[in-house]
């Protein structure tokens, strides 16, 4: 991701390294992620500001990213008068302000509750969808890595390891209708199969 030095190797994206690569994140606890003296369309403008984007692309790249996202956010509010779902929309505008080719999300709906999350996974698609930015998801929770990827990459326990690659191929967009599909309720005991397998694997090595 960038974020800490390497110990070696190098990392590729389409023939560029890190470095040369446009990337953005949005954390997991967007209360200490956005700047809490900085009302929220500071904060979506930080990045812009950074590179030096002119007011008037600032301004047209804030209006695009609501009308696209569709959350209603008092946009002269601080975040601590927002709303949890509305502080992670505004990490989450923040980070696409710029149109990156990356976008890593650390557990981005952990700290919402089960409605918000629903919301904001289809929110997020919605983007994908229009931008086809490259999206890097990290998640514990099963059901959102099969209703959000194209492809499931299942991860063993420490020391880590890639237990299965999965290809998603169902249909988008993927709403809470979806959940209990029967192709999303197979690929999603598929995966679970393989969680299971790992862990009988972990318990007779332990």
């Amino acid at each position: 991701s960038g974020l800490m030095q390497r110990d070696g190797g190098e990392v590729l994206y389409d023939g560029a390294t890190i470095e040369e690569t446009s990337i953005s994140y949005v954390f997991q606890n967007y209360r200490e992620a956005l700047f809490p003296w900085r009302k929220a369309i500071d904060n979506i403008r930080y990045p812009m500001d950074r590179r030096g984007y002119s007011r008037q692309k600032r301004e047209e790249r804030i209006e695009q990213l609501i009308e696209d996202f569709g959350i209603k956010i008092d946009l002269n509010a601080y975040p601590y008068m927002l709303s949890g779902g509305q502080q992670q929309a505004v990490s989450i505008l923040r980070a696409l302000a710029t149109e990156p080719e990356v976008l890593f999300l650390d557990e981005p709906f952990s700290a919402l509750d089960y409605e918000m999350t629903l919301l904001m996974r289809e929110k997020l698609q919605t983007i994908y969808q229009k931008t086809k930015t490259t999206m890097i998801l990290v998640s514990h929770d099963l059901e959102e890595a099969v209703q959000m990827a194209d492809k499931v990459l299942l991860l063993s326990r420490r020391p880590t390891s890639v237990a299965a690659l999965v290809d998603n191929n169902l249909a988008r967009p993927r709403d809470a209708s979806t959940l209990t599909e029967p192709e999303f309720v197979e690929l999603r005991s598929r995966c679970l199969k393989i969680f299971q397998k790992e862990a009988k694997v972990n318990e007779l090595n332990s």
